[in-house]
């Protein structure tokens, strides 16, 4: 087994990272702008109830200088936790008001209102952390991607499980060699987000939520409780589905471990497209060239109740979610929690690789840290833009009803053109990036 082979420019970004971060620490460099690494950031959070309100709390060591929502009843925990912190409704007005009192900006809102935000704050000069997928479509997440790149800031896509010992010990073994030459992973998940028919009755605004800013660039509706506040997901006005849910979650490891970037082609099977809501369930492959001296690889997705033949049959443990590497010399089986080298019988002596990726010092931490001394992260918008292009271009194949050959380069699918209308849509009147 190869047990030498040399850390991939990915795990050399992260090492540095969270090298820098922990030299940075103990010696007081400061950048030529913003502030010093022992001094505290001034932290804006777009979006404070439930997913908001964790990435609020991850962000708690600094200075949180604003706090904005467009549910003003959901914001009351958030409020009362940090009353100095100036509120706002509309994440335009926090900008323009407070611009020289905020150093980066926190994103967790719905899925469609990402980019706009995140591209205003990018602009602004404000370093960002957004929640992921980074966007809601493929079009905005190379804008993200490209704009982030041009005005150097610093960001982070909240794929939490990316700071986790777990995910760490799995793309050792994989870039090891452990199971050999991988030609094909196999992710899973659970998650079931579809919507149905629009609805028809027209029920009041909810006291306290600002709904037109809740649309934000998405087509006009009328509100409903199908959805705000959870239900958004299912609908693709709002969302991806199950595969936009949690699909950079789990496919982060198979492009982490394997150096993955962008597929040159996708396919994906399901019930009949619907045009207002997605499917609950989801079969997508990837296809993505070689790598240097890595083969080309099939990454296949199953949202929903599918799962890979050898979880359906029984060859290897039923977990509700997983990823599943499949190497010349055996497989590979991991979640968030925990993994497995397969067949077990034929790893009863192995020898494990001795760690070469660093402890994390903590995803929210990487990220306020690298703000202060200008250094990586480990989930800068270079790599999770790439990650949701991917991820995304699953449900434009699924909505386009074939196979589609993605020319990444040029944001072309030449053989078949129709397609692209799925990569991006219009916005209303006032929203664009």
């Amino acid at each position: 087994m190869n047990h030498h082979r040399q850390p991939t420019r990915r795990v050399f970004l992260q090492q540095s990272a969270l090298v820098a971060a922990g030299v940075c620490l103990g010696n007081r460099i400061t950048r030529a702008t913003g502030p010093s690494p022992n001094s505290t950031l001034g932290i804006a959070v777009v979006g404070v109830a439930g997913r908001g309100a964790d990435n609020l709390h991850g962000v708690a060591h600094e200075t949180i200088v604003a706090l904005c929502d467009v549910d003003e009843s959901r914001a009351g925990g958030a409020r009362e936790q940090f009353p100095k912190a100036k509120f706002f409704a509309d994440y335009r007005q926090m900008l323009d008001t407070l611009d020289k009192d905020i150093d980066a900006v926190v994103i967790s809102t719905a899925d469609h209102t990402h980019a706009a935000i995140a591209m205003a704050a990018l602009k602004a000069g404000k370093h960002v952390y957004c929640e992921k997928p980074l966007t809601h479509s493929v079009y905005e997440a190379r804008q993200l991607t490209e704009t982030a790149a041009r005005l150097k800031r610093v960001t982070q896509m909240g794929n939490q499980i990316h700071a986790g010992g777990n995910y760490r010990r799995v793309v050792e073994l994989v870039q090891r060699g452990a199971i050999g030459s991988i030609r094909e992973a196999h992710v899973w998940c659970g998650s079931v987000w579809a919507g149905g028919e629009r609805p028809t009755d027209t029920p009041p605004v909810p006291e306290g939520l600002h709904w037109d800013l809740w649309l934000g660039p998405a087509p006009y509706r009328a509100y409903h409780p199908d959805y705000v506040p959870a239900k958004w997901r299912g609908w693709w006005d709002f969302g991806g589905g199950g595969l936009g849910d949690m699909g950079c979650h789990y496919m982060d490891l198979a492009h982490w471990a394997l150096d993955l970037r962008h597929a040159r082609a996708a396919e994906a099977q399901g019930p009949p497209v619907h045009a207002e809501h997605a499917p609950d369930k989801l079969t997508v492959t990837w296809d993505y060239p070689a790598r240097g001296e890595q083969p080309a690889v099939k990454l296949t997705w199953y949202g929903g109740q599918t799962r890979p033949g050898d979880v359906a049959q029984g060859q290897i443990p039923e977990w509700g979610a997983g990823v599943l590497f499949v190497g010349a010399r055996g497989m590979l089986l991991a979640n968030y929690d925990e993994h497995r080298l397969l067949p077990e019988k034929d790893f009863a002596d192995f020898q494990r690789p001795d760690p070469f990726i660093p402890d994390s010092i903590g995803h929210h931490k990487e990220w306020t840290e690298a703000c202060k001394t200008g250094g990586p992260t480990t989930c800068g918008f270079d790599y999770t833009g790439p990650l949701t292009e991917t991820v995304l271009l699953g449900n434009v194949a699924y909505r386009a009803g074939r196979r589609i050959e993605w020319d990444a380069a040029n944001f072309k699918i030449p053989n078949a053109p129709e397609a692209m209308r799925y990569l991006r849509r219009p916005y209303r009147q006032g929203w664009s990036l």
